[in-house]
């Protein structure tokens, strides 16, 4: 049997013993075998942003956005993940995964359990939690149980994985987070199929709504969604890889733009797709995204809708040179604009990636938004002026520098 040196170190004061030690490495601690195939990972997200001209109070409502990014330097999120995927060769696998959310984006995220205490959630927030399971049925079945991210949009939470730093009107009108069951199926190489049940449309992490005192359900209501993943394969040539995306969501949710910022009975519909071409090093992509809600309160309100669609294209220039852009309208129930975003908008969105350093995502971008004239702003009536004096400024542009350290 052979000691490190730090084994023998500890037996030389009497620390250990050496035949306690040998019995320790023949039969490794159940803790310790669990950790050595635990992973941690995360990153540290940071910008510099300068909104050109005034107005800052009416910056774009995009997600993640707004007056408190402008003109300055941004700490926007810190996340640490903690994850034990389950065995590829256990047909019974089980594994976990847990993401948290420190900084200001935490905030905006905003899962704060329904039970927790008044206050805020002070720079924190679960942005997932779940225990991950498989299931030898057909192909395989994997089961996430607990919190865990929407499975509808384009874009994620997280901006390193997205063309642009900042989000999509698209995004902004879409859940995040969901508190159920989900079951994801891969049914050949081309087509995957995920379908879940969760309390709401979230993210309020164990929300009922049964609980809320303006929308009185049953208390079986719940909240469906199912998508299907269509890959192109490998023997299509060029566009082998290439994917069409579509999802369907029904239930609560507490807090919808389509319903100006009120709940109700809300449903999303969303179709993207990423497409690869004849020149390697461009791909390109669209999105349309829409969520209307029938009903919800206060109940002299009427019912609301929200849409958008952008379109995406990626171009590798060089190994570590990358150039996306996005271009973007959306819009909403004239009647009922939701808390920060427009009534009609189209937006630009140009940013240059350049990954100087290792394990660092570094990012330039302009991103130009422009309201329709006439439509409602987020802040009620119409605008007045170029200046934005009566609400958002109905031509915005913004010059973000974005460093994202990855670990």
């Amino acid at each position: 049997m052979k000691f490190n040196q730090w084994t023998l170190g500890l037996a030389a004061v009497g620390l250990v013993t050496l035949s306690s030690a040998a019995r320790a490495d023949e039969k490794p601690s159940p803790v310790l075998s669990a950790l050595a195939t635990t992973t941690i990972s995360g990153y540290v997200d940071t910008s510099a942003q300068w909104n050109l001209g005034t107005g800052d109070a009416h910056a774009p409502g995009y997600a993640f956005g707004g007056p408190s990014k402008a003109d300055g330097f941004n700490l926007n999120v810190v996340k640490l993940s903690i994850a034990k995927d389950a065995e590829a060769s256990d047909a019974w696998g089980a594994g976990y995964k847990v993401d948290l959310l420190f900084g200001p984006d935490a905030n905006s995220f905003n899962t704060l359990s329904q039970n927790s205490f008044a206050g805020g959630n002070a720079d924190f927030a679960v942005k997932q939690a779940y225990v991950d399971l498989k299931a030898p049925v057909g192909n395989g079945i994997e089961f996430k149980i607990g919190v865990w991210d929407t499975i509808i949009g384009y874009e994620v939470f997280d901006s390193g994985s997205n063309p642009n730093f900042t989000r999509s009107y698209g995004y902004s009108i879409e859940p995040t987070t969901h508190t159920g069951i989900q079951a994801a199926y891969q049914v050949n190489e081309m087509i995957a199929l995920t379908a879940a049940v969760a309390d709401t449309y979230g993210p309020t992490i164990n929300e009922r709504p049964f609980l809320n005192t303006n929308y009185r359900v049953a208390e079986s209501y719940k909240t469906y969604m199912g998508a299907i993943s269509l890959t192109a394969p490998k023997d299509w040539g060029w566009a082998a890889g290439s994917t069409l995306y579509g999802c369907v969501i029904n239930g609560f949710n507490s807090f919808s733009p389509a319903a100006g910022g009120g709940n109700g009975d809300q449903t999303s519909f969303y179709v993207g797709s990423t497409l690869n071409t004849p020149l390697k090093e461009l791909k390109v992509g669209a999105s349309y995204d829409y969520a209307g809600v029938e009903k919800y309160t206060p109940v002299t309100a009427q019912s609301g809708y929200a849409n958008a669609t952008a379109i995406y294209a990626t171009y590798q220039a060089t190994e570590k040179l990358s150039l996306n852009a996005r271009g973007e309208y959306a819009s909403q129930t004239e009647s009922n604009a939701g808390p920060g975003l427009p009534g009609k908008v189209i937006a630009a969105t140009l940013t240059a990636q350049y990954d100087l350093w290792k394990n660092v995502i570094s990012r330039a971008e302009f991103r130009w938004d422009h309201q329709a004239d006439g439509s409602p702003n987020a802040y009620g009536g119409t605008f007045a002026n170029e200046s934005g004096t009566q609400g958002t400024l109905r031509n915005s542009y913004e010059l973000i520098a974005n460093v994202i350290y990855k670990f």
